[in-house]
């Protein structure tokens, strides 16, 4: 499989917003924007719509139902309801109502329906998903160097321009701070090996990356091997903070495709949060990292891995958290992943988080898998993601499922969150301490048929904080401590999985099933949309449901 066809996006998008309106109630627009939100917006990936809609008479309290199907089809499917949300003072919400249909098949067109409850206002529009396969148009065939390889020259949507480096080797020693800097658009990087990032007599602050992005849109990078990255920091003897192998601070960046590349083994290591010379938060080099992008990206089927010597601060993320945009940017997806070997976040999805999805990833060695502090427009979907081996220091576990939280205060926790069908797995003695946010403050979440399984009864599966505001556990098989007045369907105990189950490294796949007498075997709600692949009347809680085939994560996942 190869990169996306991303030709017809802008189209797409442009089309979308001819006939239907761009999404955006407030801001410097003025008060037209809520007028042409009126008929919706969808925006596509591969996989997914990012769905927005502000219609006259939307209220708190008032769902908005979404159902779709393929265009021509007879039969409709049903889609998560949408909570209304706008949020005060910033354009970055485009609508009072936001959400995502998933599992969607690539370049294919869907139509969509949206109903107001309670009323007669609906909406419908259609939106075509992106295409994995797309015109290539001139191919540049690099060749080894010692030197940074500079992409300046653009393709066009109709002539995506290849910069094809397999069998070439980038290596620029320590002497240059990129193998490859990028700025341009429908450009295609494919099958490059790069080594050496990150000049050594360079100790200003700034990151580096072996990849560095300054500018452009539709930008794929697919099948590289990046490694040896990064400068050793004097003050701290770590790495630098944030030296990464893809990075990108540049708030034009969009629609950028990160997919089946291996990103392992940085130069130095990262610093824990209690290190004996400089005791502070995590420091270190980190896989990818995106700042307050334009989003809209995809970072799929790869392997970002490396061992106890080359640990990373967080393995994917950047920022900023604080803020209505952060990492990865509105309407990205983050899949099929394997991600191993940090101190701080596996997966790092905090900031604005608006329609921002993140499935099927496996997560070990980390200490905190997912980082979601905060989500301030949302909606953020995680759901069917399985971690194991949480670790905070050398020889102590452990840290939390999702992090959680706030980042620069309460104010920035305004965005819903969904958390559906995850398993914390009991793959060895490094459980994490804490689930759905350990006892940090937690907003807006809604968490169904999870496995919540801690270290031990005493930790907590589910934040008690007494600052928890609009939360609704339920349908999760726990162990640990969870809020009063929560769980009234959960399941109490600890999975049991069938025989042999776990992840095998040498395939890059696992299995996770419950056994049938286990404890939340079919104990599930069935979600719209996001549970699938059961047999009888309930899903099974966790990733993985019975008789479905093995999951699959890294350069290997998403192939026939």
């Amino acid at each position: 499989m190869r990169a996306t066809n991303l030709i017809y996006r802008l189209a797409i998008v442009l089309v979308v917003l001819a006939l239907y309106g761009q999404a955006g109630a407030r801001g410097a627009a003025g008060a037209d924007a809520q007028d042409r939100a009126a008929d919706g917006l969808a925006i596509p990936t591969f996989h997914c719509l990012g769905l927005y809609w502000s219609p006259a008479g939307g209220a708190a309290g008032k769902e908005v139902a979404v159902r779709y199907r393929r265009q021509g089809a007879a039969d409709w499917s049903g889609g998560l309801p949408i909570r209304y949300n706008p949020i005060p003072d910033t354009e970055e919400d485009l609508a009072d109502y936001r959400g995502s249909i998933v599992h969607l098949a690539p370049a294919t067109t869907y139509e969509i329906e949206l109903a107001l409850a309670g009323t007669q206002t609906t909406a419908r529009l259609a939106a075509t998903t992106w295409s994995e396969e797309f015109p290539l148009g001139q191919t540049v065939r690099a060749s080894s160097s010692g030197e940074p390889l500079a992409i300046t020259e653009s393709g066009a949507p109709d002539a995506w321009r290849v910069y094809d480096g397999r069998g070439a080797t980038i290596d620029v020693r320590h002497q240059h701070d990129a193998c490859i800097v990028i700025d341009a658009a429908y450009v295609i990087v494919r099958g490059f090996t790069l080594k050496g990032a990150g000049a050594a007599g360079n100790i200003a602050r700034s990151p580096i990356g072996a990849i560095r992005i300054d500018g452009g849109h539709d930008i794929v990078i697919e099948d590289c091997d990046v490694s040896d990255w990064g400068r050793l920091n004097p003050k701290t003897g770590f790495g630098f903070d944030y030296d990464s192998a893809i990075y990108s601070r540049v708030a034009e960046v969009k629609r950028l495709v990160i997919q089946r590349c291996k990103l392992h083994h940085p130069t130095y290591d990262g610093s824990t949060w209690y290190e004996p010379k400089y005791p502070t938060h995590t420091m270190g080099p980190q896989c990818i990292s995106l700042f307050n992008t334009g989003g809209n990206h995809v970072i799929r089927y790869n392997e970002c891995t490396s061992d106890m010597e080359h640990m990373y601060n967080d393995i994917i993320g950047g920022g900023s958290n604080g803020s209505y945009r952060g990492s990865p940017g509105a309407d990205s997806d983050i899949y099929g992943n394997l991600v191993s070997h940090c101190w701080d976040d596996g997966l790092e999805v905090e900031g604005g988080s608006r329609n921002v999805r993140v499935w099927d990833n496996y997560i070990t060695q980390s200490m905190m898998m997912i980082g979601n502090a905060a989500a301030s427009i949302g909606p953020l979907y995680i759901w069917r993601n399985v971690v194991a081996r949480s670790q905070w220091q050398p020889g102590a576990s452990g840290g939390y499922f999702l992090k959680m939280g706030y980042a620069g205060g309460e104010h920035w926790m305004t965005g819903h969150m969904y958390i559906f069908h995850n398993t914390i797995f009991r793959s060895d003695e490094w459980l994490p301490t804490g689930a759905l946010g350990g006892n940090r403050i937690v907003k807006h979440a809604v968490s169904r048929n999870n496995i919540l399984h801690v270290r031990s009864p005493d930790g907590r599966s589910a934040s008690e904080a007494k600052e928890n505001t609009d939360n609704d556990f339920d349908y999760d098989l726990y162990n640990g401590r969870v809020p009063q007045g929560h769980e009234a369907h959960g399941v109490r105990g600890e999975p049991v999985y069938e025989p042999a189950a776990g992840f095998d490294p040498a395939t890059g796949t696992g299995r996770f099933q419950l056994a049938p007498t286990s404890p939340g075997a079919a104990a599930g709600q069935p979600l719209p949309n996001f549970s699938s692949g059961y047999t009888g009347s309930a899903p099974d809680v966790g990733a993985h449901q019975r008789g479905a085939p093995p999951m699959r994560f890294g350069t290997r996942a998403g192939q026939p």
